[in-house]
């Protein structure tokens, strides 16, 4: 009796691992890592595979739908890698831009601009509040 049991209370624990479906991992273009039972639409995608007993891996769906040719996919993966990597170059430029600003501005108390081409002086308030508005876009953009 005890047996039976034991058999049957296995047998009930090891039915979820057989009706385990694939899990597919992808990255976005955002470089964040998903999973998810579904594979993304016109994204590749590669099936993981618990490493439970000696259990065989499901058949790979198509990650791919068939309308969509790899090689246009590839296109787009690769504008949209140049696109982020151009923004990156521009965001380092204009965070180098201002970290020089800050640092003009906190070392001479005399700084001057031009206004319709005409050099003028800020006065301590105007830098002040520079100091504040530079230290700002510091902090959102250049962390």
């Amino acid at each position: 009796m005890r047996r039976s049991i034991l058999m049957t209370g296995l047998l009930f624990a090891l039915i979820p691992l057989c009706q385990a479906s694939p899990i597919y991992k992808w990255v976005d273009a955002q470089g964040v890592t998903h999973f998810d039972a579904q594979p993304p639409a016109g994204q590749a995608a590669t099936v993981v595979t618990p490493a439970i007993g000696n259990a065989p891996a499901p058949p790979p769906r198509p990650a791919v739908p068939a309308s969509t040719p790899v090689g246009d996919q590839q296109a787009v993966d690769a504008k949209v890698k140049k696109q982020i990597a151009d923004q990156e170059v521009a965001r380092k430029a204009y965070c180098e831009k201002v970290r020089t600003n800050l640092a003009q501005l906190e070392n001479n108390a005399r700084v001057r601009e031009e206004v319709n081409g005409e050099q003028r002086r800020l006065s301590e308030e105007e830098r002040q509040a520079r100091l504040k508005e530079t230290r700002k876009n510091i902090e959102e953009n250049c962390s």
